[in-house]
């Protein structure tokens, strides 16, 4: 924990450290949060009581974002119950394709380290059935 991180981002990082993720502090509100065996990375952003976790999935032209992808991304039986995309601006006409998840934390007791955890560990189970929901996207 640095000087300028709160002291529940500190417990965030330990929180995920000591389950085996490699973690990093990319500003005082925010984590970098990365799978060891799979390499995928989660950032995570503490605002208040609220911890916002995101990934990117890929990024890609914007015109590959068809009404048919877009359809699949929204359909409520698509395989992901849990997380939610989200579309951003990337450079160059490209957009960054993203899951998200949240939790709101109280206390930092053992309800919220399970709460921690558990958006964590869905976001990274619902970015496989991301991958297959975006398959055939032309980059």
């Amino acid at each position: 924990m640095t000087a300028t991180t709160s002291p529940e981002l500190g417990h965030i990082h330990a929180l995920l450290a000591e389950r085996g993720y490699e973690v990093s502090e990319a500003s005082p509100d925010s984590l970098t949060i990365r799978e060891v065996d799979s390499g995928v990375t989660v950032h995570a952003v503490l605002q208040g009581e609220i911890l916002f976790l995101s990934l990117t999935c890929t990024v890609v032209p914007r015109a590959s974002v068809t009404a048919d992808i877009m359809a699949r991304m929204l359909a409520s039986d698509n395989g992901i119950s849990t997380s939610h995309f989200s579309l951003y601006d990337a450079s160059g006409g490209n957009v960054a394709i993203t899951l998200s998840n949240f939790c709101k934390l109280q206390d930092l007791g053992s309800d919220d380290e399970d709460d921690i955890l558990s958006c964590v560990h869905f976001l990274l189970v619902d970015v496989m059935t991301a991958r297959r929901v975006l398959a055939g996207l032309k980059a």
